[in-house]
């Protein structure tokens, strides 16, 4: 079992080549769950939705064998995503906020091997991770966007660093901001030095950091060595799963194989996937991952280009 934790959303997206009929089911840890119940794990999903989708969240999820565990909210949250390049640059504007997750019961995640943290607007107080770091030992994933987001008097998403957040990343086995998390995090432009922002980062505890650029790849740092992931080239139809479906990639592989270049050549490869397509009822399979996957691990000697 791997339980991913965070709140469902439905969102309005439109990219420079398609446009959702309104608001989509998806979210970060969602998404997460979504991939990895299509490579056949067993998982569960808690997060906080409103009665106004709730029912259609619950019978979204179960049929695609993902355990709902679905907490009370006065409204669903969402976000209006519209993005004006083709390199994944958007506006993010909130349409509601959902209630927090508070208290989850232990029993909730003691049989899970992974516990993945993907909130997506601060749903989860540092408190209450720290809380589930105190009762998990297991492989602890985070993806740190919703913990570095707010709302400015627009409704328009901001970022800006916590107070404590060092100290609570040290909690996790595996941390993966992308190039602007990484930069609102450490100050470093990840476009000329991911590899100082993942080393600061690495400082603060976790075992493993993961820095992801786009269409220029991801970055992996242990501690010992540098890894560089590279990116599968496809034609983009839709950014905003990749993340999230790299945590899951990262999470799958890894869990099988114990190894950082194989677990980042596949995360590569779930989310070139993904991102030539949009919404829950994507198309997933391990035999095209591993296919692609087999073209990225012969490329021994990739080096991303940094500026």
């Amino acid at each position: 079992m791997i339980t991913a934790i965070g709140n469902p959303v439905y969102d309005y997206i439109k990219t420079e080549k398609v446009e959702t009929e309104g608001r989509i089911l998806s979210g970060c840890s969602t998404n997460a769950a979504l991939a990895l119940a299509k490579l056949g794990e067993n998982v569960r999903l808690i997060g906080a939705v409103g009665d106004d989708y709730k029912n259609d969240a619950i019978k979204k999820v179960i049929s695609f064998r993902i355990e709902p565990v679905i907490l009370p909210s006065p409204k669903t949250g969402g976000f209006s995503l519209i993005y004006y390049d083709d390199f994944g640059n958007r506006t993010l504007d909130v349409l509601a906020q959902a209630s927090s997750i508070n208290h989850i019961d232990p029993v909730l995640y003691h049989d899970s091997t992974a516990v993945l943290i993907g909130p997506i607007l601060g749903e989860l107080s540092f408190g209450e991770i720290a809380v589930i770091s105190d009762n998990f030992s297991g492989f602890f994933f985070c993806d740190p966007q919703g913990l570095l987001r707010n709302i400015d008097k627009s409704g328009r998403i901001q970022h800006s660093k916590m107070p404590g957040i060092e100290k609570l990343l040290g909690c996790f086995t595996v941390v993966k901001p992308n190039e602007l998390e990484a930069k609102v995090l450490t100050g470093i432009d990840c476009r000329q030095n991911p590899y100082r922002a993942a080393e600061i980062i690495k400082s603060w505890g976790p075992k493993i950091v993961i820095v992801t650029l786009a269409e220029l790849g991801s970055v992996i740092y242990d501690g010992h060595e540098f890894i560089d992931i590279p990116p599968y080239k496809i034609e983009l139809i839709d950014a905003t799963v990749a993340g999230d479906t790299y945590m899951a990639g990262f999470t799958f592989e890894y869990l099988k194989s114990g190894d950082l270049w194989r677990a980042g050549c596949f995360a590569s490869c779930v989310s070139s996937i993904m991102i030539e397509q949009v919404g829950p009822d994507f198309i997933l399979t391990e035999k095209e991952i591993r296919r692609r996957q087999a073209t990225l691990l012969a490329q021994t000697d990739f080096k991303i280009a940094v500026i």
